[in-house]
C-alpha cells in the first residue's frame, strides 16, 4: 500500500499533526478535499447541478462547507431535512430524496418549503399530491447494477420503466408536475458502461410519456456511484464523465436538466479513521497468521467491512519498503463474533508491530460516522474531527 497514491505528503502532514496528540479511535475529515472534489465534479458536469446525498457523513461542518461553494443537497429522512435546514440552505436547494416516507414526513417537507420529492409507488405518490399538492416529482427506475457495484443498489428502490410511466402519469392527474427520472446505479460502481444501460432504460421513458401521453419531462436525476478510491484501482472522474456525456448526447437530442446525488465520491476519500491495536494473539502455537485486534471495528465506524465489501486502505508508519510482512486477520474490540473487518481478504502488514501502535484506515469519509452504533458494549460513537 502506497500512502503518496491516496494523499499528498502535505495533505499527510496536516493530518498526522492534527492526529498526534489525540487518543483514539476517531475521523479526521479535509474539508479542503471534499471542496476539490466537488469542484472536480463540476467541472467535469458544468451543466449538471449537484446534490449531496447527506446520508454519506451529515457532518454540520461538511454541510457548511458545500452550502458555501454552491451545492445542493438530498435529505432521506426529516432527521436530515432539519441538519441541512439548521445550516441555513434554503428549501428551494434541497430534494426529498428517499422512495420510503410517512405521510407526515411529506408535510413536513412540504411545510418547511421542499417542493421537490421522488417517488417509485401508487401509494407514495398518492400521499404527496395529497401533503404536498403542486410539488414537482421524479419517479425512480429500477436499474440494473450488475456486479462492479461494491453495495448494489437494484432491488429496494424503483420501478420498472412501465410502472414509472404510469406513474408519471397519475402524477399529472393528481396535480403534481412530472419533472423527471432518476436511477441509481449502486455504491462504488467501477464499471461506466453501466450508466448507458441505465440512461436507456430512461429514454424509453421520457419517449413514451412523451408521444404517448403528451407529457414531456425535463430532469434526469442520475443519482450517485461514483467511486471512492479503496484498494481497488478506479478510474478518474473525468474518464466516467466523457463517457457519460456521450451517452447522454446519443440518448437526448434535446436540453435536459441534470441531477447528480453524490456522495461517497465526494466525502470518501477526505477521511482517515485513526486506530489503535489493543492485542495482538495467534490462535495456536502452531498458526502463524497473526490477530490484531484495533478500537476501532464493525460496530463503530467499519461496518461496511461486513462480508469484506468495502477493502479499505491501511497505513502505518512501519509500513517501509523494506520492513518484513505477513498475513493478518483484522478485528474490533467488541464481544460480538460478527466484529471482524478482514479474514479472508489478505491483508499483510509489518511483523514488528506491537500493541499500542496505531493504525490509519484511508479513504474513510464516507458511511463510517453515520453508521456507527450508538452505544453498543458502551462504546460511544465515533468522534470526528474537522480540518480546515
Amino acid at each position: 500500500m502506497q500512502l503518496e497514491h491516496y494523499y499528498s505528503s502535505q495533505q499527510w502532514k496536516k493530518i498526522q499533526n492534527f492526529s498526534a496528540m489525540k487518543n483514539s479511535p476517531f475521523l479526521v475529515v479535509d474539508l479542503d478535499r471534499i471542496q476539490f472534489k466537488y469542484e472536480e465534479l463540476k467541472q467535469c458536469f458544468p451543466s449538471a447541478t449537484v446534490f449531496y446525498a447527506v446520508k454519506a457523513n451529515p457532518g454540520r461542518e461538511i454541510i457548511q462547507r458545500l452550502k458555501n461553494i454552491g451545492s445542493n443537497f438530498d435529505v432521506a429522512s426529516t432527521y436530515e431535512l432539519d441538519r441541512v435546514l439548521e445550516s441555513g440552505v434554503s428549501p428551494e436547494r434541497i430534494s426529498f430524496g428517499n422512495t420510503i416516507k410517512k405521510a407526515v414526513d411529506v408535510q413536513y417537507a412540504y411545510d418547511q418549503g421542499v417542493r421537490l420529492f421522488v417517488t417509485d409507488a401508487r401509494a407514495d405518490l398518492e400521499q404527496i399530491a395529497q401533503f404536498a399538492p403542486g410539488s414537482r416529482v421524479f419517479v425512480r427506475v429500477l436499474v440494473e447494477s450488475g456486479t462492479t457495484a461494491e453495495w448494489p443498489l437494484s432491488r429496494k428502490f424503483g420501478c420498472d420503466p412501465a410502472m414509472a410511466v404510469d406513474l408519471m402519469v397519475q402524477a399529472k392527474k393528481l396535480g403534481l408536475k412530472p419533472y423527471g427520472v432518476s436511477f441509481h446505479v449502486g455504491s462504488q460502481q467501477k464499471e461506466v458502461t453501466v450508466w448507458r444501460t441505465a440512461l436507456d432504460t430512461v429514454k424509453s421513458v421520457f419517449e413514451t410519456l412523451e408521444n404517448q401521453h403528451q407529457i414531456q419531462l425535463e430532469l434526469i436525476n442520475m443519482g450517485g456511484g461514483f467511486p471512492a478510491r479503496y484498494l481497488s484501482e478506479i478510474n478518474s472522474i473525468q474518464a466516467y464523465a466523457e463517457q457519460i456525456k456521450m451517452y447522454l448526447k446519443h440518448n437526448f437530442n434535446r436540453e435536459i436538466t441534470l441531477f447528480l446525488e453524490p456522495g461517497r465520491s465526494l466525502v470518501g476519500d477526505a477521511g482517515v479513521i485513526v486506530s489503535e491495536i489493543v492485542l495482538i494473539s495467534n490462535k495456536s502455537e502452531k498458526d502463524s497468521k497473526r490477530w490484531i485486534y484495533t478500537d476501532v471495528g464493525v460496530f463503530n465506524g467499519l461496518i461496511e467491512t461486513l462480508g469484506e465489501t468495502t477493502k479499505y486502505p491501511i497505513y502505518t508508519p512501519k509500513m517501509q519498503p523494506q520492513a518484513e510482512q505477513s498475513k493478518v486477520v483484522l478485528a474490533g474490540p467488541t464481544c460480538d463474533s460478527t466484529d471482524i473487518m478482514y479474514e479472508k481478504i489478505p491483508y499483510q502488514l509489518p511483523l514488528d508491530l506491537v500493541i499500542g501502535d496505531r493504525l490509519y484506515w484511508l479513504s474513510t469519509g464516507a458511511y463510517t460516522t453515520s453508521y456507527a452504533s450508538v452505544e453498543f458494549n458502551g462504546y460511544p460513537p465515533l468522534r470526528t474531527f474537522y480540518l480546515e
